[in-house]
């Protein structure tokens, strides 16, 4: 495993990190499983953004008795309330959830404390000037959190965090389809086959600018969304028409400017060794380019879930994450398999219950048609013939 300096913090992390979003989904010993797989490869930061407390406590378990080998990236403002996650800038709310996370994960501090998601500048100029920076401060004085971050989908907000001179570091999607241009100006060629024919460096401009600024001013940046939910494994799924294996996109992130570490989201040992097979990976198996190079299709397409959650708090309770990840497997076959009938039957609420309020769209940092999709979904895995 190979380490990176993270910006100006003089921590050093494994340039794979683990994502824990996943870990939702199982239980103590599988969490367990997990986590020794990426001890045992080196890997020494983890997220958890989760508010959910069996994860907290099944995270907090695993690295009981190795609390000082890993760096714990923890999120301030991600709460738990009746029985859903809900991002909050009350402090009543958010105090107890802090302590709720640094109790449920054993441990009196936290490597990076988090400002948790903002993705618009007023909002981002609300938590800085008001009482949540405040108490995020005090943290930091306490020495409850040793650095302090914060985790945005917006490149404009990151650029003015970046420069503000307050936050340490960023957690930050990274990904292809979320950086790269088509080769083409023209329109009526977005989406041919030769619009990439020289190079891959047309990154959107304001994202090349976020990452030169936090390389020059020392602010490390390590990824979210780095496989864009898994949809990038996947020809049908990607937005550019052809499949990247764990490595490419791993690669892609990793030579970014300012990167330091990669959070895949990985819940099983499998997957903990297909991320950290990049560290012995050819320069054939981590080649994105010569792919992308000549894929149908050049960008990221406004509108598709990457299954972050942050539309909760669904006001009847739907899993709005999970019902848009299984409608994406379903649309990749032509008859519904009873398997993902199966996983739809047991969620708690049915796409159906949605009463149609968009409150989740407001939330959504990809523009997702919430709304419209749950629609669909009810009509597909709630039909009589099922």
């Amino acid at each position: 495993m190979r380490y990176r300096e993270l910006g100006s913090t003089g921590l050093k992390v494994s340039e794979i990190g683990l994502g824990g979003e996943w870990l939702e989904r199982h239980n103590t010993q599988e969490v367990k499983q997990v986590i020794d797989a990426c001890d045992a490869a080196g890997i020494n930061i983890l997220d958890c953004w989760m508010a959910e407390p069996k994860v907290r406590s099944n995270i907090g378990a695993a690295l009981a008795g190795r609390r000082q080998r890993w760096i714990i990236q923890g999120h301030i403002g991600s709460t738990w309330q009746n029985g859903q996650y809900v991002r909050t800038r009350e402090m009543e709310k958010v105090i107890p959830a802090f302590e709720d996370l640094l109790s449920r994960l054993g441990t009196d501090y936290l490597d990076l404390g988090m400002i948790h998601f903002i993705d618009s500048p007023k909002e981002f100029d609300q938590v800085m000037n008001g009482p949540f920076f405040q108490y995020v401060q005090q943290l930091r004085r306490e020495g409850r959190i040793r650095h302090i971050g914060m985790s945005t989908h917006n490149p404009h907000v990151a650029k003015t965090a970046a420069l503000c001179g307050e936050i340490e570091m960023l957690l930050f999607s990274v990904n292809p389809a979320f950086d790269l241009l088509p080769g083409s100006e023209d329109l009526n060629r977005y989406f041919e086959a030769d619009s990439y024919t020289d190079s891959l460096h047309r990154i959107a401009p304001e994202r090349e600018e976020l990452y030169r600024i936090c390389a020059r001013l020392g602010v490390g940046i390590t990824v979210m969304k780095g496989y864009a939910g898994g949809r990038l494994f996947d020809p049908a799924a990607s937005p550019f028409g052809v499949a990247l294996t764990p490595v490419q996109c791993l690669h892609y992130a990793l030579t970014r400017p300012a990167v330091a570490s990669v959070m895949a989201g990985m819940e099983t040992p499998q997957q903990v060794a297909e991320a950290v097979a990049y560290e012995t990976a050819s320069d054939a198996e981590k080649d994105y380019a010569s792919v992308l190079a000549s894929a149908p299709q050049h960008a990221y397409t406004a509108g598709q879930c990457t299954y972050c959650g942050h539309c909760a708090p669904c006001p009847v309770k739907i899993d709005i994450a999970m019902v848009n990840k299984l409608l994406d497997l379903a649309d990749l076959h032509e008859e519904l398999p009873p398997t993902l009938r199966a996983h739809y039957d047991q969620l708690e609420v049915p796409a159906s219950a949605c009463v149609g309020c968009q409150s989740c769209e407001s939330r959504c940092p990809f523009g997702v048609k919430i709304s419209q999709r749950m629609q669909r979904a009810a009509a597909l895995f709630e039909r009589a013939d099922g």
